[in-house]
């Protein structure tokens, strides 16, 4: 406990005697922090939306505008008999043009403008987890799409698939230059603590020819790399909060009627104690690496 206390005490002092070298260390944990935390809060949010609306799965069934009644009720009959449906709707021509000018307040006047309506009649269907979980959701798509009357069919787990595989692969991407950003980051405060020990070389020398042990030397430069790695992921939660703030204040009413309602949230505690471990940890290894280097021994 003598160790870390005096460890802490010597490395706040250097933390401010550093002056515009910690402050360069802290911005560059800042950067990699606010690269991490930006990825964790898309892909978080885009996760729930995935979750959200694969729980609630649906496909639509759109008919062609010379399809019969006598099609409309096959098709109808055939969801029904599945067994693997929860709910459908039928959506008229004219509901479907009404819906259009209620959700797309901007583009009504365009709909207006036609002398047809463009837009066709179609059956809304609600899929049972169960079904879809175990993929017999597909096989019903497939057989109503090839019914007669049937112009197309669109199933929400075809484009959910394909988001899912774009966030992974965004996923990835953001980790590796999150990684590259944060290695970059250990170096300079590597070098920034590194400055701090060679302006203390005189000190260090005296300790070590009166016995004092390593933990009493290389502790206060990894604690100081500790302490400006712990501030660089705080400032970067700071600007992350008000950057979601922002955005949620001038887009969030638009997100929530493109998304049906979902509302954007930030991270949750666990990510963001997450984000403020590892930059106090990228600091601590940063100091360590420098101390390591310095010729303690």
């Amino acid at each position: 406990m003598r160790a870390i206390d005096y460890a802490l005490r010597e490395a706040w002092a250097s933390f401010w005697r550093s002056g515009r070298s910690t402050i360069f260390a802290v911005l560059a944990i800042t950067l990699a922090a606010v690269v991490l935390g930006t990825l964790l809060l898309l892909t978080w949010n885009v996760d729930r939306l995935v979750s959200q609306l694969t729980t609630a799965s649906e496909f639509s069934v759109f008919l062609r505008d010379d399809a019969s009644s006598e099609q409309r009720g096959a098709i109808e009959a055939a969801l029904d008999e599945s067994g693997m449906t929860a709910a459908r709707e039928y959506v008229s021509k004219a509901q479907a043009l009404s819906r259009f000018k209620s959700q797309f307040a901007d583009l009504a006047s365009l709909a207006n403008d036609l002398d047809d309506n463009p837009f066709p009649a179609s059956l809304e269907v609600r899929v049972r987890p169960e079904a879809e979980q175990t993929g017999r959701a597909d096989e019903l798509v497939k057989r109503i799409a090839a019914m007669p009357g049937v112009a197309d069919v669109r199933y929400d787990r075809e484009w959910l698939a394909r988001v899912a595989s774009g966030l992974n692969a965004v996923r990835g991407a953001g980790f590796a230059l999150a990684l590259l950003m944060a290695l970059a980051a250990a170096v300079t405060v590597a070098a920034v603590v590194r400055l701090g020990l060679h302006a203390r070389r005189d000190e260090i020398e005296i300790m070590k020819l009166v016995g004092s042990p390593i933990a009493f030397i290389r502790g206060p430069f990894v604690a100081e790399g500790f302490l400006q790695g712990g501030l660089g992921a705080l400032v970067a939660i700071g600007l992350l909060w008000l950057g979601f703030v922002a955005v949620r204040a001038w887009w969030g009413g638009d997100l929530a009627a493109m998304l049906d309602g979902a509302s954007l949230q930030f991270l949750p505690s666990r990510m963001v104690g997450l984000v403020v471990v590892g930059g106090m940890v990228v600091g601590a290894a940063g100091g360590f690496a420098a101390s390591r280097h310095a010729r303690l021994k």
